[in-house]
């Protein structure tokens, strides 16, 4: 334990003038040179006090230094309009359409700008929309921390922090900026966000060696590493991009990171940019040997690159997260990023605590068990609550204990006791590591007296004798499912103080019985999680029977228990296969539950853990989505991504769903672009060449294709089968691939047909071609949502949404209209005969009974399955870490640098096994 007593600094550090302090922070520190001086010299030199700043002093530094921040969440409405325009295919078609403006073609060119400018226009406002709503998601959450101000502790936003600032932190929290340790007590820290190194540090005030590495700094406590135990006071040296995590962090970007969606489908569209590039090349070359002019055949290769692209995709994407998120909320679950909804979705495998997930969560007093011959329960329930952490020489309530302390204070038989005759001289409050509490009191007449209370199987050891009628009782109430605390004492007359080393040779007086009852839904909850294809394991500090007893009685198939003790024995690897078949993991401290995830990440699966005590902070920072409660403590809170409004696995299970249902309908965008679409721009190219006019003009092409895009925009709202929510789905361009390369030339073939139908059967001249190429394009690409929406029979087995239905025929009807409206002559069509729509109506119901069949086909065959699991690397921890250091505003473009001062070195070591 290292202390460091401030008093004597504070006078001559209050001597340093405000002009000296500045000067000296004007040529600014780093952690690198504070580290290896005393920690009064870091004080002084950063113009700071053991009684912190003053309110105005701090404005003062954060205007100089800046936010301490390393992303922005601001919307930016350029950016978003910037990502429009990006594709160079579409500024060549302006261009183009420009010159051939210049050049007479007046209505052609007016037609495209004008379908550009709305297809530009639509995507903007969508996306836009969309961020706004992240923006004000990213808003709702604060990330706080607490400072010394104006001598007084206070919590202050983490942004707001400036160098100088003197910090508390405790057990659970992250580290907000890089901080000079003052004073710390028993403190760990989980260094591996920048060292790569998996255990914990010790750290402690003492200077470290000058140029030590980064991971050699252990007089300081850096930013975005976490607290694994004990606490400290530090002084901030570095905020922002200035420290070492922020300099990671910005090295990533400033902007919040693209989910995986927004990744593969970026992915995506590179693959029909390459599949556009050559087509238009084609196109091109081809009609200028069949010497067509050479701004039509620009124009028309252009509209064809334009289709082929899926220019509303990122609408879709980003309407489908900000959707998501609404209807995440009214199911009761929060999240503070939009790419939770994705990682929510992707969990593989939840760990959880059984108290209040799989239990009610309140835990009840039953009664105390004697041991001794001349105990009472009346005894062994007096020494119970004298061994709490409770002040009881006054009126005690339960708030703020432990929850079985807070049942014994609650029950009834704690009304009649006077603890007005006992005095405790000292507490060792209770800990993960002895698993118990023990308190030195003493009464008039008695000597004093050690009480200990905890976790039987630790009592037990430190009590030479132990009938066998004691062990019998315990065993039969472990299988009962009964949580139960030993009770043990020994004399400890002239014992000024309590210690670890003075919790031996105990007697044992009883035990006190708990019982939490099972949930009366916690069995369908599972229920629902198994069928999501979600792993439940439990990971408790309670009795592995006791454990047992509960999944059992819930139904839940135990793969086996592991307790923390086993688990301290083996290796990384034989714990990372043994918890791959254990469903139970009891006695376990906060420590092993934060290994036992790392190791399940590093098998490949999408680990959510659920939590929301102090100690369950580790583990919500170590796993891929980090979930808590409203009713958790606030470091529980502030660690975690997703914040469950009730504390119900159901709650949980309806929030995967909505997830994987947000990925269903993305794709459904996906293989719709990748079918008729694709195959409608095929045709085409292949029509310009075989003909001796062009199948669709440059303008039809993106009227076709503007028309097409904003019936999609219902696709965020489609419902979902419940099939497609019972596994994670994962992008795989190869799905993909094979999709478009079977139903690409489908549609194909049906447009083949409307060619040879326009051609031979009604003789139809350019204008008449090009109107009934239009309306059945228009027809069929929109209409086979229906089919691919859906891995069911559609509208007999599968409904879509009334607004995807209402959109989609909607976009159909005004297909067919506008070649027959006054709009036609300008637009290029002709009138077309009746008999025409006749024949088309029985080809669209081929196309969409062949498709059909198609599909059947397509998906019965194994190697369309899912794919494998998708690893997140480390950039996705930094990236989600940072994310608590975010402004609603752009970040400065420049802040202070730290002149004249050596950067630590930064060593990647390898992880020392366990």
């Amino acid at each position: 334990m290292q202390r460091l007593i401030f008093g004597r600094w504070n006078a001559a550090v209050m001597t340093v003038t405000e002009e000296s302090c500045m000067a000296q922070l004007g040529t600014e520190e780093t952690i690198g040179t504070e580290a290896s001086e005393p920690a009064e010299s870091a004080l002084s030199r950063l113009g700071s006090a053991a009684s912190g700043l003053s309110s105005e002093e701090a404005q003062r530094r954060l205007a100089q230094f800046g936010p301490n921040a390393v992303r922005t969440h601001k919307a930016n409405g350029w950016l978003v309009l910037g990502r429009q325009l990006r594709s160079p295919i579409l500024i060549l078609l302006f261009v183009t359409a420009g010159i051939s403006l210049f050049l007479g073609d007046a209505t052609n060119s007016v037609v495209i700008a004008v379908i550009l400018v709305v297809s530009v226009g639509l995507g903007f406002s969508n996306e836009f929309r969309a961020e706004r709503a992240a923006e004000a998601l990213h808003s709702r959450v604060t990330h706080r921390a607490v400072v010394v101000r104006d001598g007084t502790p206070r919590e202050v936003n983490v942004t707001e922090l400036v160098p100088g600032d003197v910090v508390h932190l405790g057990l659970g929290s992250i580290v907000p900026a890089d901080v000079r340790l003052l004073t710390s007590k028993d403190l760990l820290c989980d260094e591996s966000i920048l060292t790569g190194e998996s255990q914990p540090v010790n750290k402690s005030p003492e200077p470290s060696q000058p140029g030590a590495a980064l991971g050699d700094l252990t007089s300081c406590v850096l930013m975005g590493t976490v607290i694994q135990s004990g606490s400290c006071t530090g002084v901030v040296v570095t905020t922002g991009g200035r420290a070492e995590f922020g300099r990671i962090a910005l090295g990533l970007g400033e902007r919040q990171p693209q989910t995986e969606f927004q990744l593969g489908l970026k992915r995506f569209s590179f693959l029909l940019l390459q599949v556009a590039v050559a087509l238009t090349t084609l196109i091109f070359i081809a009609n200028l040997l069949l010497n067509r002019p050479l701004i039509e055949s620009l124009l028309f290769s252009l509209a064809i690159a334009v289709g082929i692209t899926p220019q509303l995709l990122p609408a879709v994407v980003s309407t489908s997260l900000a959707t998501g998120t609404r209807q995440l909320a009214q199911r009761k679950v929060l999240v503070k990023r939009l790419v939770c909804i994705e990682d929510l979705g992707d969990m593989d495998t939840l760990v959880t605590d059984k108290t209040g997930t799989l239990t009610e969560g309140r835990i009840t007093y039953t009664g105390a068990l004697p041991v001794g011959p001349t105990a009472t329960e009346a005894d062994i329930f007096r020494l119970g609550l004298l061994a709490t952490e409770a002040d009881y020489s006054t009126p005690t309530t339960a708030a703020g204990q432990n929850p079985l302390d807070a049942a014994l204070w609650e029950s009834p038989e704690a009304a009649g006791f006077n603890g007005g005759r006992q005095r405790r001289v000292d507490l060792l409050p209770f800990d993960h590591q002895r698993r118990m509490t023990s308190v030195l009191v003493e009464e008039p007449g008695a000597p004093r007296t050690i009480i200990t209370k905890g976790a039987p199987e630790q009592v037990l050891a430190l009590c030479p004798d132990v009938s066998e009628q004691a062990q019998t009782l315990l065993e039969e109430q472990f299988a009962a499912g009964s949580r139960v605390v030993a009770v043990a004492t020994r004399p400890a007359p002239g014992l000024q103080t309590v210690e670890p080393s003075d919790e031996h040779d105990l007697q044992l007086a009883g035990f006190l019985i708990f019982l939490d009852r099972p949930k009366a839904n916690a069995a369908e909850s599972l229920e629902r999680l198994a069928s999501l294809g979600i792993s439940v394991k439990i990971a408790t500090g309670d009795n592995p029977r006791v454990a047992e007893k509960v999944c059992a009685d819930l139904g839940l198939d135990s793969g086996g228990t592991l307790t923390g003790s086993q688990i301290d024995e083996l290796s990384d690897t034989a714990l990372a296969a043994a918890a791959r078949t254990a469903s139970i993991f009891a006695r376990v401290s906060p420590e092993q539950k934060a290994r036992l995830i790392r190791l399940l990440r590093q098998e490949g699966r999408a680990v959510g853990f659920l939590g929301d005590g102090v100690n369950d902070a580790l583990a919500l920072h170590q796993a891929d989505v980090g979930i808590s409660v409203d009713s958790a403590t606030d470091v529980a809170k502030d660690a975690a991504d997703i914040v469950l409004l009730a504390k119900d696995l159901g709650v949980l299970a309806e929030g995967v769903m909505e997830g994987r249902r947000i990925f269903a309908n993305t794709i459904k965008y996906v293989l719709m672009g990748t079918s008729s679409n694709f195959g409608n721009m095929f045709s085409a190219a292949t029509a310009s060449v075989a003909l001796s006019f062009l199948p669709m003009l440059p303008g039809q092409i993106l009227l076709n294709n503007l028309l097409y895009d904003s019936g999609q925009l219902a696709i965020p709202g489609d419902r979902v089968d419940k099939e497609q929510l019972y596994a994670p789905s994962h992008w795989n361009i190869g799905f993909i691939r094979r999709f478009m390369v079977l139903f690409g030339p489908i549609s194909s073939l049906f447009d083949f047909a409307t060619f040879a139908l326009m051609l031979f059967a009604f003789h139809a001249v350019p204008g008449e071609f090009r109107a009934g190429w239009f309306i059945e394009s228009i027809a069929t690409q929109t209409l086979i949502i229906f089919a691919i929406r859906t891995r069911r029979v559609p509208f007999l087995r599968s409904r879509p949404s009334a607004g995807l239905l209402a959109a989609s025929l909607g976009v159909v009807a005004l297909g067919i209209f506008l070649p027959l409206s006054p709009l036609a002559a300008f637009l290029g069509f002709d009138p077309l005969p009746v008999p025409f729509f006749i024949a088309l109506l029985a080809m669209i119901v081929v196309y969409l009974v062949l498709v059909e069949l198609a599909k059947q086909w397509f998906f019965s065959r194994a190697a369309q399955l899912p794919p494998g699991v998708r690893r997140r690397g480390k950039s996705h921890h930094i990236h989600r870490r940072a994310a608590r250091f975010s402004l609603p505003v752009p970040l400065p473009v420049s802040v202070p640098r730290i002149r004249n001062a050596p950067r630590p070195r930064r060593v990647r070591r390898p992880a020392r096994g366990v």
